[in-house]
Protein backbone atom coordinates (compact mmCIF):
# COMPACT_ATOMS: atom_id res chain seq x y z
CA UNK A 1 0.00 0.00 0.00
CA UNK A 2 1.49 3.32 -1.04
CA UNK A 3 2.01 6.08 1.51
CA UNK A 4 0.27 9.23 0.42
CA UNK A 5 1.40 12.78 1.18
CA UNK A 6 -1.65 13.12 3.41
CA UNK A 7 -0.65 10.04 5.45
CA UNK A 8 2.91 11.32 5.78
CA UNK A 9 1.61 14.68 7.03
CA UNK A 10 -0.63 12.95 9.60
CA UNK A 11 2.27 10.82 10.84
CA UNK A 12 4.51 13.87 11.06
CA UNK A 13 1.86 15.76 13.04
CA UNK A 14 1.39 12.76 15.34
CA UNK A 15 5.17 12.53 15.97
CA UNK A 16 5.36 16.28 16.69
CA UNK A 17 2.47 16.03 19.16
CA UNK A 18 4.14 13.07 20.90
CA UNK A 19 7.42 15.01 21.16
CA UNK A 20 5.63 18.06 22.54
CA UNK A 21 3.89 15.93 25.15
CA UNK A 22 7.18 14.33 26.15
CA UNK A 23 9.08 17.63 26.21
CA UNK A 24 10.00 18.82 29.69
CA UNK A 25 7.70 21.39 31.15
CA UNK A 26 8.91 24.71 32.54
CA UNK A 27 11.02 24.20 35.63
CA UNK A 28 9.12 26.59 37.90
CA UNK A 29 5.56 27.76 38.27
CA UNK A 30 3.90 29.89 35.65
CA UNK A 31 3.76 33.62 36.43
CA UNK A 32 0.27 33.63 37.88
CA UNK A 33 0.81 30.51 39.98
CA UNK A 34 3.96 32.08 41.43
CA UNK A 35 2.17 35.32 42.28
CA UNK A 36 -0.79 33.47 43.79
CA UNK A 37 1.61 31.43 45.94
CA UNK A 38 3.12 34.71 47.15
CA UNK A 39 -0.39 35.92 48.00
CA UNK A 40 -1.08 32.81 50.10
CA UNK A 41 2.26 33.09 51.90
CA UNK A 42 1.74 36.72 52.88
CA UNK A 43 -1.85 36.09 53.93
CA UNK A 44 -0.55 33.34 56.23
CA UNK A 45 1.96 35.81 57.68
CA UNK A 46 -0.83 38.31 58.44
CA UNK A 47 -2.89 35.60 60.12
CA UNK A 48 0.11 34.56 62.24
CA UNK A 49 0.77 38.18 63.20
CA UNK A 50 -2.72 38.52 64.68
CA UNK A 51 -1.91 35.75 67.19
CA UNK A 52 1.39 37.22 68.44
CA UNK A 53 1.87 39.04 71.73
CA UNK A 54 5.68 39.10 71.96
CA UNK A 55 7.21 42.30 70.55
CA UNK A 56 10.31 40.56 69.18
CA UNK A 57 8.17 37.99 67.36
CA UNK A 58 5.93 40.77 66.00
CA UNK A 59 8.95 42.70 64.72
CA UNK A 60 10.47 39.62 63.06
CA UNK A 61 7.21 38.70 61.33
CA UNK A 62 6.41 42.29 60.32
CA UNK A 63 9.88 42.52 58.76
CA UNK A 64 9.19 39.29 56.87
CA UNK A 65 5.84 40.66 55.65
CA UNK A 66 7.41 43.94 54.54
CA UNK A 67 10.23 42.22 52.64
CA UNK A 68 7.86 39.80 50.91
CA UNK A 69 5.53 42.62 49.86
CA UNK A 70 8.31 44.89 48.61
CA UNK A 71 9.74 42.12 46.46
CA UNK A 72 6.32 41.00 45.22
CA UNK A 73 5.25 44.52 44.27
CA UNK A 74 8.51 45.16 42.45
CA UNK A 75 8.39 41.99 40.35
CA UNK A 76 4.77 42.68 39.42
CA UNK A 77 5.54 46.28 38.46
CA UNK A 78 8.69 45.40 36.51
CA UNK A 79 7.72 42.18 34.79
CA UNK A 80 3.97 41.53 34.90
CA UNK A 81 2.19 44.84 34.61
CA UNK A 82 3.83 46.15 31.42
CA UNK A 83 3.00 43.12 29.24
CA UNK A 84 -0.36 42.68 31.00
CA UNK A 85 -1.28 46.27 30.15
CA UNK A 86 -0.31 45.75 26.53
CA UNK A 87 -1.92 42.35 26.08
CA UNK A 88 -5.17 42.93 27.98
CA UNK A 89 -5.66 46.57 27.05
CA UNK A 90 -6.97 47.04 30.58
CA UNK A 91 -4.94 50.01 31.78
CA UNK A 92 -7.54 50.79 34.45
CA UNK A 93 -6.84 47.59 36.42
CA UNK A 94 -3.08 48.05 36.12
CA UNK A 95 -3.26 51.70 37.20
CA UNK A 96 -5.36 50.76 40.22
CA UNK A 97 -2.92 47.99 41.16
CA UNK A 98 0.02 50.41 40.97
CA UNK A 99 -1.79 52.91 43.22
CA UNK A 100 -2.57 50.11 45.67
CA UNK A 101 1.13 49.21 45.67
CA UNK A 102 2.00 52.83 46.45
CA UNK A 103 -0.34 52.77 49.44
CA UNK A 104 1.21 49.53 50.67
CA UNK A 105 4.72 50.93 50.26
CA UNK A 106 3.78 53.93 52.40
CA UNK A 107 2.53 51.68 55.21
CA UNK A 108 5.57 49.42 54.84
CA UNK A 109 7.90 52.41 55.28
CA UNK A 110 5.96 53.47 58.39
CA UNK A 111 6.11 49.95 59.84
CA UNK A 112 9.83 49.65 59.13
CA UNK A 113 10.48 53.05 60.76
CA UNK A 114 8.76 52.07 64.00
CA UNK A 115 8.62 49.17 66.41
CA UNK A 116 6.05 47.06 68.22
CA UNK A 117 4.73 48.81 71.28
CA UNK A 118 4.86 52.21 69.60
CA UNK A 119 1.59 53.96 68.79
CA UNK A 120 -0.13 52.69 65.63
CA UNK A 121 2.34 49.85 64.94
CA UNK A 122 -0.19 47.02 65.20
CA UNK A 123 -2.83 49.14 63.47
CA UNK A 124 -0.50 49.74 60.52
CA UNK A 125 0.20 46.03 60.14
CA UNK A 126 -3.53 45.25 60.37
CA UNK A 127 -4.48 47.89 57.78
CA UNK A 128 -1.66 46.75 55.50
CA UNK A 129 -3.12 43.24 55.68
CA UNK A 130 -6.59 44.52 54.84
CA UNK A 131 -5.28 46.52 51.89
CA UNK A 132 -3.24 43.60 50.61
CA UNK A 133 -6.23 41.25 50.85
CA UNK A 134 -8.30 43.73 48.81
CA UNK A 135 -5.50 44.02 46.23
CA UNK A 136 -5.13 40.22 46.02
CA UNK A 137 -8.86 39.74 45.50
CA UNK A 138 -8.90 42.18 42.59
CA UNK A 139 -5.82 40.67 40.98
CA UNK A 140 -7.02 37.10 41.31
CA UNK A 141 -10.65 37.77 40.33
CA UNK A 142 -10.10 40.34 37.58
CA UNK A 143 -6.54 40.85 36.36
CA UNK A 144 -5.17 37.30 36.41
CA UNK A 145 -8.07 35.81 34.41
CA UNK A 146 -7.61 38.56 31.82
CA UNK A 147 -3.88 37.83 31.64
CA UNK A 148 -4.47 34.07 31.34
CA UNK A 149 -6.75 34.75 28.35
CA UNK A 150 -3.95 36.50 26.44
CA UNK A 151 -1.12 35.03 24.41
CA UNK A 152 1.48 35.81 27.08
CA UNK A 153 3.96 32.98 27.68
CA UNK A 154 3.23 32.60 31.38
CA UNK A 155 5.84 29.87 31.83
CA UNK A 156 8.64 32.08 30.49
CA UNK A 157 7.32 35.01 32.50
CA UNK A 158 7.21 32.78 35.59
CA UNK A 159 10.89 31.95 35.10
CA UNK A 160 11.73 35.66 34.86
CA UNK A 161 9.66 36.46 37.96
CA UNK A 162 11.33 33.63 39.89
CA UNK A 163 14.81 34.81 38.95
CA UNK A 164 14.08 38.45 39.75
CA UNK A 165 12.42 37.51 43.03
CA UNK A 166 15.52 35.57 44.11
CA UNK A 167 17.73 38.48 43.10
CA UNK A 168 15.65 41.00 45.06
CA UNK A 169 15.37 38.76 48.12
CA UNK A 170 19.16 38.50 48.22
CA UNK A 171 19.53 42.24 47.70
CA UNK A 172 16.87 43.44 50.14
CA UNK A 173 17.00 40.83 52.89
CA UNK A 174 18.80 41.98 56.01
CA UNK A 175 22.27 40.59 56.54
CA UNK A 176 22.34 37.76 59.07
CA UNK A 177 23.40 38.80 62.57
CA UNK A 178 27.02 38.02 63.31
Amino acid sequence: MATTANTKAKNSTRRAATKAAAAPKAVGPDAISLLEADHREVDDYFEQYETLTDDAAKKALADKICLALKVHAQIEEELLYPPAREETGDGHLIDEAIVEHMGAKTLIAQIEASAPGQPLYDARVKVLGEQVRHHVEEEEQELFPEVRATGLDLDALGAKLTARKAELMALLAPAPAA
